[in-house]
C-alpha cells in the first residue's frame, strides 16, 4: 500500500488532521479532540494506511504534547515548522486565509515535497530531564518572589537596614533579635516568619532537584559539565531543549538558534555586526552563565576575552564573542553525545542510530541546493557557505584548540 502524509494542526483541546498520498490526492480528513478518546478515535480513523507519515506543526510548541504521544505508540513523526507551513498555505490558496483545516493542509503538503524535515524521535530520558529542569525553574522563581516578601517584612520590623542577597539563616538570625510589642509588628514577625517557613522548604526542593539533575546527566554520558561554568542546571537545560542535534545542520545553524551569531549590517561598503535578539533567549541566557563565570576566573575563556579587548573590541563584543565560542563547543560535545549513542545502538545497547536512512526520507539522496525551511535538515551535513563570523577562527588548529580549552578531552 502506498504511503500516506498525515497533516496535523494541533491545538490544546484539538487537532485537525488531512490525510494525502504522494501526489497530494485527498484522502481523508477529521477533527478530534486530544482527550484519550478522542485521540483513540483519530488513530482509528487512519488504521487504514499501515505506511504513514505523521506531519505536526510545531512539535517543539503547541504539538509537543500531541508528538510525543504519537511517538510513544511507535508512529512516524515529522516536525513541521509553522513559518514553513505559512509559506505553504500562502502559495497555496493566493490569500493566505488562516483555518484549521487549511493549516492541516499546508502541513500535509509541506511533508510530501520537500526533504530534509527533522524526523522525530522519543528519547524518555530527555523527556524526564526537561521536565525537572522546568520544574526547577519555577521553584527558582518561587524563592525570588518569597525573598521579595520577606525583604519587605524585614525592611519593615527592622527599618534602615536590609540585607542584599538574603539567605534562609540570615533571614532567621534577623527575626530571632526582633521582638515587637504592638499588634502591628507581631502580626508582621508572624508573616515574616511563614515566609521563612516557605524560603526553607522552596531551597531543600530546589537541593534536591539539582542532585536528581546531576546525576541524571552524568547518566546520559554527557561531559557538558566539563565546560567551565556549566553546572548540573545549565547542562540539563542545554541537554533538554536541544533534543537531537541533528536538526542543525551545522554549528553556524546552532549558534542561530541559540543567538550569538552576530548579524550582518551593512551600510555601503562598511560592514558591521550587531547583537542578535533573535534565537532561543532562554538557551542564550544559559550560555551567558560559563561566559560570565569564565570572564570572572582564571579560566582560558578569560584569556580569550582579554585577547578580544586587546583587539579593540568592546567588553560586551569580547563577552559575545566568547558565547559563541561556547556555543560551538556546546555543538561538538552534544555532537559527541550522539555518535556514542549511535555506536551503542549499533552494538545492540539503548539508543538511537546514527544518520541512517530513514524510510521517512524515502531514500531521497541529499539535496543540492537548500530548499525553504530546510535550514535544519538532517540531509545536511557540512556548512555550504564556509563563512566565519566576526568572533570565530577558521576549521583547523584553531578550532582544535579552542575545543582543548573549553571542554577538556578523555
Amino acid at each position: 500500500m502506498a504511503k500516506v502524509f498525515i497533516g496535523v494542526d494541533p491545538h490544546k483541546l484539538s487537532a485537525t488532521i488531512e490525510v494525502v498520498d504522494e501526489r497530494e490526492k485527498l484522502l481523508a480528513t477529521g477533527r478530534f479532540s486530544t482527550d484519550k478518546a478522542g485521540y483513540g478515535a483519530m488513530r482509528k480513523h487512519v488504521r487504514a494506511w499501515p505506511e504513514r507519515v505523521w506531519a505536526v506543526e510545531g512539535s517543539n510548541g503547541a504539538g509537543r504534547t500531541l508528538a510525543q504521544r504519537l511517538l510513544a505508540d511507535g508512529e512516524s513523526v515529522v516536525d513541521v515548522p509553522a513559518k514553513l507551513s505559512a509559506r505553504a498555505r500562502l502559495f497555496d490558496t493566493g490569500l493566505g486565509r488562516k483555518t484549521d483545516a487549511h493549516d492541516a493542509h499546508a502541513v500535509a503538503a509541506v511533508a510530501v515535497r520537500p526533504e530534509g524535515l527533522r524526523v522525530l524521535s522519543y528519547d524518555v530520558q530527555l523527556e524526564a530531564l526537561r521536565m525537572l529542569a522546568d520544574r526547577r525553574e519555577e521553584l527558582t522563581r518561587a524563592r525570588i518572589q518569597t525573598v521579595n516578601r520577606l525583604q519587605r517584612l524585614l525592611s519593615e520590623l527592622i527599618p534602615g537596614k536590609g540585607k542584599k542577597d538574603l539567605t534562609a539563616l540570615q533571614a532567621k538570625a534577623i527575626l530571632a533579635s526582633v521582638r515587637p510589642r504592638d499588634l502591628a509588628g507581631k502580626t508582621r514577625r508572624r508573616l515574616a516568619v511563614e515566609q521563612l517557613a516557605e524560603l526553607i522548604a522552596v531551597d531543600k526542593k530546589i537541593k534536591t532537584l539539582t542532585k536528581e539533575l546531576k546525576a541524571m546527566v552524568l547518566a546520559s554520558g554527557s561531559r557538558l559539565m566539563d565546560l567551565r561554568g556549566v553546572g548540573p542546571v545549565v547542562a540539563a537545560r542545554t541537554l533538554a531543549d536541544v533534543g537531537d542535534i541533528a536538526r542543525f545542520a551545522d554549528r553556524h545553524r546552532f549558534a542561530s538558534w541559540t543567538g550569538t551569531a552576530p548579524i550582518d549590517a551593512s551600510s555601503g561598503e562598511i560592514v558591521r555586526h550587531r547583537l542578535s535578539r533573535a534565537g532561543n533567549r532562554r538557551m542564550n541566557h544559559m550560555i551567558h552563565i560559563p561566559a560570565a563565570t569564565q570572564i570572572r576566573l582564571d579560566t582560558p575563556g578569560r584569556a580569550y576575552y582579554r585577547r578580544k579587548i586587546a583587539a579593540g573590541k568592546t567588553r560586551a563584543e569580547a563577552r559575545r564573542c566568547l558565547k559563541r565560542r561556547i556555543s560551538d563547543a556546546l555543538y561538538r560535545e552534544a555532537g559527541r553525545r550522539r555518535t556514542t549513542r549511535g555506536r551503542r545502538a549499533a552494538r545492540g545497547g539503548s539508543g538511537r542510530a546514527l544518520r541512517g536512512v530513514s524510510d521517512i526520507q524515502r531514500g531521497r539522496p541529499a539535496p543540492a541546493h537548500r530548499h525553504f525551511g530546510s535550514a535544519t535538515s538532517r540531509t545536511r551535513t557540512h556548512d555550504a557557505t564556509g563563512h566565519h563570523g566576526p568572533c570565530e577562527a577558521p576549521s583547523g588548529a584553531g578550532s582544535r584548540a579552542h575545543s582543548k580549552e573549553l571542554i577538556p578531552t578523555p
